[in-house]
């Protein structure tokens, strides 16, 4: 099977990005995690995506109700305005109390509209892989070149993503480095690879940039881990602690 061609793999996107959008200092996957991305001056951020009833898209980390949003079951088989009309936020603190499930469109369209850029993690609940994967590609057709980069642990999502969008960015999410990390990368015609950051040494770091892929590091929460990580060569990290991760590099 011929393998896709890459596309270019130049990291141009932030240095440094906030995790669900707020990290610890907002409800995740909100748009007040991304209003919060905003009032610390990120310029990017990361959130997730599932896919839901009726194929809408959703932002939601959770494949089950009980820890953001209070319920039980499983996620997907709600709708979007059901979602919507449910509480997101009060879980993190009070203050938040009625903070609803945005849908990917207005996330989307929020962050377009703020200038920030998104690393959209594709987040299938489980046997959707591939109908999320499709879901959300199709969604980002429509974004602006370069507004947004897919990343997923799922190879069967990005393999969908592939297939319907292949101009719009991918990146392959993974724990420790496997052995076969280049031929993954490869084979989805990914431009990045996301990594658990502490499975990253100056080693491991020097070998996926002279393969000539972009490196992002999960989840630094540490300003001297992000300096060092940015000293051995990783492109950007991203981070809950909003608060502590401030010492950005040039045109974080």
């Amino acid at each position: 099977m011929q393998r896709p061609q890459l596309l270019p793999r130049m990291w141009n996107y932030p240095r440094l990005i906030a995790h669900r959008g707020g990290g610890t200092l907002a409800p995740e996957n909100t748009l007040a995690a991304l209003r919060c991305a905003l009032a610390h001056g990120f310029r990017g951020v990361e959130f997730d995506v599932m896919g839901v009833a009726g194929g809408e898209l959703v932002l939601m980390h959770d494949a089950e109700l009980g820890r953001t949003v209070r319920g039980q079951g499983p996620v997907a088989r709600l709708s979007a305005t059901d979602l919507a009309a449910m509480d997101a936020g009060s879980w993190l603190d009070e203050r938040w109390c009625g903070e609803p499930v945005p849908g990917f469109a207005q996330a989307a369209a929020f962050c377009v509209a703020n200038g920030l850029w998104m690393n959209a993690e594709i987040k299938p609940a489980p046997g959707l892989e591939v109908a999320t994967g499709r879901g959300v590609a199709q969604a980002c057709r429509s974004l602006p070149a370069g507004s947004v980069l897919l990343s997923s642990f799922s190879v069967e999502a990005l393999q969908a993503a592939l297939a319907v969008a292949p101009d719009v960015p991918r990146a392959l999410l993974v724990g420790e480095l496997p052995a076969d990390w280049r031929a993954r990368l490869e084979a989805l015609g990914a431009v990045a690879l996301h990594a658990r950051e502490s499975g990253l040494d100056a080693a491991r770091v020097a070998s996926v940039k002279a393969a000539g892929f972009g490196l992002m590091a999960y989840t630094v929460n540490d300003s001297a881990r992000a300096r060092q990580l940015f000293a051995f060569g990783v492109d950007a990290v991203c981070t809950d602690r909003l608060d502590l991760i401030a010492d950005r590099p040039p045109n974080a």
